[in-house]
């Protein structure tokens, strides 16, 4: 442990190191050479109600690259499994991350204060547990980005050089991310005491998931077909949202789902530019397993494996407990479906529901398949239809009368909506965003910090996603698609 400790007003109350010892092991970052503060989001710090006021750059790099623990901090290394594109693994946990500890934040909400890239732990499983500085830069462009994007997420508070050099591909500036979640609790942590039939530990674990994130289920007469109702409630909400903006995970393994329902692990993610229901980022995702239109399937299926692991607490019958969990899992795919839809017709800029909406928002995607259209801008470009400017969209189109139907068939439904046009156009833009992390302009804000140190690119990046839905002047760069020769494009995880 480290024996210095600097008082950074850091109000800890540490209720998974007390209330969960057994599921983790406790270890402190390793000291880097020389840390230096890159970015720290004070908009974040206000919210947990830390200023940090007191405390030169130095001494908030040391705390944020894990040389150094701030007083009240319980460092440690949290246990958890996971099925990784399938295969099960047994035992993965937080091979170069930490948990500092929890706040409690000015809203109420206890956040973790977690760490990435800090060192080794017992669960490095070889690596070095350490991060680059891209990686470490990316995280934090498409955390923040999806954050203003009305996504639950995971995220950055700061982003830490250490001074030292490790090896990717090459030599590269190491670095350290701080992120805060609500938990980092996962479908792995169950999956970790579930390997190893300690069932007792997931009764342990069970309760702490529902007092810290469904307090409402407590005492319910079944909290844990409850707690898995209430999951999947929440992961179908959430990939309904990823779906809605084009975002593509990567990897959703079952490491990667959390219990509270925000989005985690920013490794080989990305936002689609033209729509392709096959669209795969990732460097390792060779079967397509995780592609963008996989993710709803994924995510249910993730959540059987946590239904696996609540069987025994579900029922003391296990045909009654399976039975119970089946019917939980077989409906997520119209949890998911409401979402999906409710966020469409926002979309759409449909203030009323009809039977048929469903089928008209499919309709749209089947004009848009094979026809090379760019995924943000079309729905940026809906607005101007409603104007009656409809070659905004028209013009995204390879064979325009695939589009030109289907406006047709919308036209008719705004007939029977009772919105005015500029209250439809003030709907549909406050949830079509105009800018995303384009993967160019991402690709280039990191790449200019690698090789050159130069932050200009990164921070003019933060400053176009910080009013996504607003068009600014002079950003036409930032909601064009990538230049041909971009593409493919790969994304890696960055371990």
């Amino acid at each position: 442990m480290n024996k210095k400790l600097i008082d950074a007003g850091f109000n800890f109350d540490n209720s998974y190191a007390d209330q969960l010892k057994g599921f983790y092991a406790p270890i402190s970052g390793e000291k880097v050479p020389a840390p230096e503060l890159l970015k720290l989001n004070r908009p974040l710090l206000e919210e947990l109600g830390v200023s940090l006021d007191g405390l030169q750059a130095p001494e908030i790099a040391q705390i944020f690259s894990g040389s150094v623990s701030p007083v009240g901090a319980t460092p440690l290394a949290q246990a958890y499994a996971g099925h990784q594109f399938g295969s099960f693994s047994p035992q993965l946990g937080d091979g170069r991350a930490l948990l500092l500890g929890e706040l409690i934040d000015l809203k109420g909400v206890r956040r973790d204060i977690h760490l990435k890239g800090s060192g080794r732990t017992p669960f490095s499983r070889g690596g070095d547990g350490k991060a680059a500085i891209g990686p470490v830069l990316r995280e934090y462009i498409m955390g923040e980005a999806m954050h203003v994007l009305n996504v639950p997420t995971t995220r950055a508070l700061a982003a830490v050089s250490t001074g030292e050099k490790i090896m990717r591909d090459g030599l590269l500036p190491g670095a350290v991310l701080t992120r805060v979640a609500s938990s980092h609790l996962r479908v792995g942590t169950f999956e970790y005491f579930a390997a190893r039939d300690e069932e007792n530990k997931i009764k342990q674990l069970a309760d702490y998931a529902i007092r810290r994130h469904y307090p409402d289920i407590v005492d319910s007469d079944n909290p844990y077909l409850e707690l898995l109702k209430s999951v999947s409630d929440s992961q179908a909400s959430l990939i309904a949202k990823w779906m809605l903006l084009g975002f593509v995970h990567g990897v959703m393994n079952t490491d990667n789902m959390t219990i509270s329902g925000e989005t985690i692990d920013y490794g080989p993610c990305a936002f689609m530019d033209n729509y392709d229901l096959t669209t795969v980022f990732s460097s390792i995702d060779r079967q397509g397993r995780y592609a963008y239109g996989n993710q709803p399937s994924m995510a249910q299926w993730n959540l059987a494996r946590l239904a696996e692991t609540l069987l025994h607490l579900i029922d003391p019958d296990k045909d009654k407990a399976v039975e119970l969990a089946t019917s939980v899992i077989e409906n997520i795919s119209g949890l998911y479906q409401g979402y999906w839809l409710d966020g469409m017709r926002f979309k759409l800029g449909l203030s009323t529901k009809e039977e048929n909406d469903l089928v008209l928002a499919s309709e749209l995607f089947q004009s848009m398949d094979g026809q090379n259209v760019d995924f943000t801008n079309l729905f940026c470009g809906l607005a101007d239809t409603v104007r009656g400017k409809t070659e905004t969209v028209e013009d995204l189109f390879d064979d325009v009368e695939k589009i030109q139907s289907w406006q047709t068939r919308w036209s008719k439904r705004l007939t029977r909506d009772s919105l005015s046009m500029e209250d439809r156009i003030t709907m549909m833009n406050s949830v079509n965003p105009i800018y995303i992390p384009r993967n160019h302009k991402v690709e280039e804000a990191v790449q200019a910090v690698e090789k050159n140190l130069d932050f200009e690119p990164f921070e003019k990046l933060m400053l176009v996603f910080a009013k996504p839905f607003e068009e600014g002047e002079g950003l036409g760069e930032y909601s064009e698609p990538a230049p041909k020769d971009f593409y493919p494009y790969q994304t890696f995880c960055g371990t």
